[in-house]
């Protein structure tokens, strides 16, 4: 099988590719259009930890630098105006996919700061700010799944704005967040806003999750601890996919759909793996099921066009051995609430350094600019 008949597979699916990663010079060199030709990529992620590595990298952003170093601008003016001129000709880029998929691909994603994690009303603001800022229908803005986040969510939905929900890390949570899309498109339609419009991910991260259980399973060091290794982010991407196809039966959502709101598709996020003894397209394998997206680092992309097994649908109908392995954890002395907790507060932690470090590498080169 060639490399492209793989993730043509992949894509026939029912599985939407996209890209996690985003810089000047993929846009600039034909990169990124040669993966949209050739690798079946339908969108493509951000975050604060993507363009701290791009602006670091090399000189693409040079002479951009310079003009906001001739105007005065400040740091973060000059990192907005940054990330936004990148998120918006990717937009463009993707403008064909985006109308030939009705809106549901061609779909690229910018977060808001992630300093602003635990703020709602300044979430909201920035959403809105960032959506205006970029002006394209195929963007989504990301905002993080915590407690103060859901209802920036809601807030952001309802002024018909697309949202990328992203660090979902239980199922517990996505049950939150599938609530949070519910009453936010209720209220974009009490606001006068067209359903159809609107679109909505959620990112639901799959290998941290590995990450800290395996870690966990290694220190308790029994043999029947070793032996979970590996088992439980698939498990857990399992049981959330079961928990959507659950919320989208409901009346609450035909009532939406009639109204002609599109699905708010599952995302599975972080599917770059880890340890080196697992396969590096487990997280592609294993989680094939028709209307999911998977946002795969270029190094995973690669992988799967070499040698992913797509031999279907891997997910319906999971969730009783899923379950199981989550009771044999339990049994097994993890405390999985508390590994959800610890990843959240470290996804939140994590692009926060990423968004400093991007802030330090652009104030650095605005100094430099300025000679």
């Amino acid at each position: 099988m060639s490399n492209n008949d793989r993730l043509a597979r992949l894509s026939q699916a029912g599985v939407s590719i996209w890209l996690d990663d985003l810089s000047r010079e993929r846009l600039t060199s034909g990169n990124l259009a040669e993966l949209i030709r050739d690798k079946h990529v339908v969108g493509v992620t951000t975050n604060p930890t993507i363009f701290a590595k791009a602006v670091s990298s090399g000189d693409a952003y040079d002479e951009q630098v310079r003009r906001l170093a001739e105007r005065g601008a400040d740091v973060h003016a000059a990192v907005r105006e940054l990330t936004t001129t990148d998120v918006r000709d990717a937009a463009d880029l993707f403008r064909e996919t985006y109308t030939a998929t009705g809106g549901a691909d061609g779909r690229v994603s910018i977060e808001v700061d992630p300093g602003l994690a635990r703020d709602t009303e300044k979430t909201v603001a920035e959403a809105a700010d960032l959506w205006k800022t970029v002006d394209r229908p195929n963007i989504f803005v990301k905002i993080p799944a915590t407690e103060q986040g859901l209802p920036a969510i809601t807030r952001t939905l309802a002024e018909g704005i697309s949202v990328n929900v992203t660090l979902i890390f239980s199922v517990e949570r996505y049950r939150a967040v599938i609530d949070a899309f519910f009453a936010g498109l209720e209220q974009a339609k009490a606001n006068g806003h067209e359903l159809r419009g609107i679109q909505s991910v959620a990112s639901f991260f799959v290998s941290r999750v590995d990450a800290e259980v395996d870690k966990r399973l290694e220190a308790i060091g029994t043999e029947e601890a070793k032996a979970l290794r590996g088992t439980a982010a698939i498990a857990n991407a399992r049981l959330a996919y079961a928990a959507y196809q659950e919320e989208f039966a409901s009346d609450r959502w035909r009532a939406l759909a009639e109204a002609g709101a599109n699905p708010q598709r599952p995302l599975w996020a972080s599917t770059g793996v880890k340890d080196p003894e697992y396969s590096d397209t487990r997280y592609v394998d294993g989680l094939v099921v028709s209307g999911v997206v998977n946002t795969m680092p270029e190094q995973t992309l690669e992988a799967a066009a070499d040698h992913a097994e797509i031999t279907g649908d891997t997910v319906t109908g999971t969730a009783p051995q899923a379950r199981e392995v989550f009771d044999r954890l339990s049994a097994a002395g993890i405390d999985v609430a508390d590994v959800f907790l610890v990843l959240e507060n470290e996804g939140v932690e994590k692009f926060d350094k990423s968004w400093t470090e991007l802030l330090d590498t652009v104030a650095a080169q605005l100094d430099k600019a300025k000679g």
